[in-house]
């Protein structure tokens, strides 16, 4: 049974690519029955008309996409991933991610929920640092075991069953079958997960920390710092997992941070270089350009002629 927000979906008709993605425009929230649930859960083949390239974008919510047949490939910042047959790839809420290319997904399913349904009358936030792959810093992809898909199918198709067949989700039914998802995850990632250094587990914290102060703090020193680790030795801990410096780490974030403010927001250049911390337009501007090759007012018009 296809849900009523699909069909608006359907009939929603955008003045432009840009568009449909600012504010409530974009066209995830006409999936949400209500301003206040913030859930949904559906067969990917049901929103295969939704599929296209999207520049970097960010969400309020969780996603989590299992593909049971075919593949799906994505950026979750400049990281590519390719998910196959019975694996889950999550999107954390805050993630930057962005699609170049329409997937070739054969079945499967997309979820996405507002963090706070997993705090309340079956969970807390403690609970929550055991999930590893919700983390911006965590590994994002659940490599399923054949045992286990079956019973991973069932909590998707239950979690689709409350989203559709009632006007409002019980959100205490999908925090309890998320949070039984969520420990299978977790029990097949303690499978397939290998030992985690010492240098990773620095990286980790400091992409942690990035995502939290990008805004305003811009260099290696303040990272260092609250790490309590010297600069030398942070640079080291994430060029050795990376393959990139801290400071190129930085830069990256900056730029995705604004890739996503041209995006997804009406803010003018001035307040989105404010936004990332560079109070001169033309300082941030002359920045844009030396990473991308064009302005940030060239790169919104090529959005917009999309």
């Amino acid at each position: 049974m296809k849900s009523r927000s699909i069909e608006k979906i359907k009939t929603y008709t955008p003045k432009g690519f840009r568009e449909k993605f600012l504010g409530e425009n974009n066209p995830i929230h006409l999936l949400f029955k209500s301003n206040s649930d913030h859930f949904f859960c559906l067969e990917i083949e049901e929103m295969m008309h939704m599929q296209h390239p999207v520049p970097p974008s960010k969400h309020s919510c969780h996603t989590l996409i299992f593909i049971s047949s075919g593949q799906h490939v994505m950026k979750l910042g400049y990281q590519e991933y390719t998910t196959i047959n019975n694996e889950i790839i999550v999107v954390p809420a805050g993630q930057i991610f962005s699609l170049d290319n329409v997937n070739n997904i054969h079945s499967g399913y997309i979820c996405q929920f507002h963090p706070d349904i997993l705090i309340g009358k079956f969970g807390n936030r403690e609970m929550l640092n055991d999930f590893d792959f919700l983390k911006i810093s965590g590994n994002p992809k659940t490599k399923l075991s054949i045992e286990d898909v079956p019973l991973i199918t069932t909590i998707f198709n239950r979690l689709q069953k409350e989203y559709n067949d009632t006007n409002l989700a019980d959100l205490n039914i999908v925090q309890t079958y998320l949070i039984a998802l969520f420990y299978e995850m977790n029990k097949n990632s303690v499978k397939f997960s290998k030992p985690i250094s010492a240098a990773e587990i620095i990286t980790n914290k400091f992409k942690e920390l990035i995502h939290l102060h990008i805004k305003n703090q811009h260099q290696v020193n303040h990272y260092a710092s609250l790490l309590n680790v010297t600069p030398n030795h942070l640079n080291k801990c994430v060029k050795t997992v990376t393959g990139k410096s801290a400071v190129k780490w930085i830069d990256e974030n900056i730029l995705l941070e604004a890739k996503y403010l041209l995006f997804q927001t009406t803010l003018s250049i001035n307040e989105i270089a404010a936004q990332v911390g560079h109070e001169d337009q033309s300082y941030f501007s002359r920045f844009f350009k030396k990473h991308e090759g064009i302005s940030p007012i060239q790169y919104r018009k090529m959005i917009d002629k999309s």
